[in-house]
């Protein structure tokens, strides 16, 4: 008998649309209170300074500033919008924003838990690695692109006002501390509208495709990889609990499984929406797929180390 290739289903598409939700909704949570405690406690200055000046080094810094600060991929995008606004460059912000979900000890603990019997060190580091090296990729091709071709006009007006005057640090610590609420507050309703949108999305695609139609493409590694990171973009899985699911497609290859877990934490339909309150529509078309693109060259050169 044949399955059709769409099949909706209210009860199955509120529980993944619930699930998402309430997985997502504490990581834009806590990201959008780190925002605003950044916005009222961190002084620019000690931003610059603690910025090296060489550009490629400064890069490089955002892209391993998830180990020190671990962010899921839903809550980023506030705190990097803030470092923007305390002097953090555009290009360490989007190489921070794009590893931090998978250059962080909580991802590489989960990977390495979901892989265990299947390579799991090497695994692991392989996927910190490449997410870290495509970070700085992707900071590297936006450091000589002008400001306004990357974050919307309303977020640059946002920015300048964010740059901070000295005088909201002499203010009493309570009222500090209500100011950066507020502030957190604001965020979490500007971002969480985009990623209700996105989820909705994302449950549609992930409840209502029948998935065995992506069988097929695991024979070859030039149709593997390209659908597994399809299928990472749909299922919109958190970057903590993704290698779980990664590790049942026993029969894609390893570099597939790969791509999926390292283009799903970056470009997924939740993160589009995501993103779109912070971004221009062109630089997020152009980000997706040169990730794409670059990712899925880069797996398939993987295939002749990997099995």
């Amino acid at each position: 008998m044949n399955v059709p290739w769409f099949s909706f289903s209210l009860s199955d598409f509120s529980y993944a649309f619930l699930s998402v939700l309430l997985e997502g909704i504490p990581f834009i949570l806590l990201g959008t209170l780190l925002s605003g405690l950044i916005d009222q406690f961190l002084p620019s200055r000690l931003m610059t300074r603690f910025l090296p000046r060489n550009a490629f080094l400064s890069i490089c810094l955002g892209g391993v500033l998830g180990l020190v600060f671990p962010m899921c991929e839903c809550g980023i995008v506030p705190v990097i919008r803030r470092l923007i606004g305390k002097g953090l460059p555009v290009s360490s912000a989007i190489a921070y924003m794009l590893a931090a979900p998978i250059v962080n000890p909580i991802t590489a603990l989960s990977t390495w838990a979901a892989f265990r019997g299947q390579g799991a060190a090497e695994f692991t580091a392989l996927r910190l690695g490449l997410g870290f090296f495509v970070a700085v990729l992707a900071g590297l091709a936006v450091l000589n692109l002008p400001i306004g071709a990357v974050l919307k006009k309303s977020v640059l007006a946002t920015v300048t006002r964010l740059s901070p005057t000295g005088k909201t640090h002499s203010q009493p610590l309570g009222k500090r501390l209500v100011a950066a609420l507020e502030s957190g507050v604001r965020d979490f309703l500007d971002v969480t509208v985009y990623f209700i949108f996105g989820v909705a999305v994302a449950s549609v695609f992930g409840t209502a495709i029948n998935q065995e139609i992506f069988l097929p493409l695991a024979l070859s590694e030039w149709l593997a990889v390209p659908s597994m990171m399809a299928l990472a973009a749909l299922l919109s899985l958190c970057s903590s609990s993704d290698a779980f699911i990664a590790a049942t497609f026993v029969a894609f290859p390893a570099v597939a499984k790969l791509a999926f877990l390292v283009f799903g934490p970056m470009v997924d339909l939740k993160l589009v929406f995501i993103y779109s309150a912070v971004f221009t529509p062109r630089f997020i078309a152009g980000l997706a797929i040169g990730l794409f693109v670059v990712i899925g060259l880069l797996c398939i050169r993987l295939a002749v180390v990997m099995p």
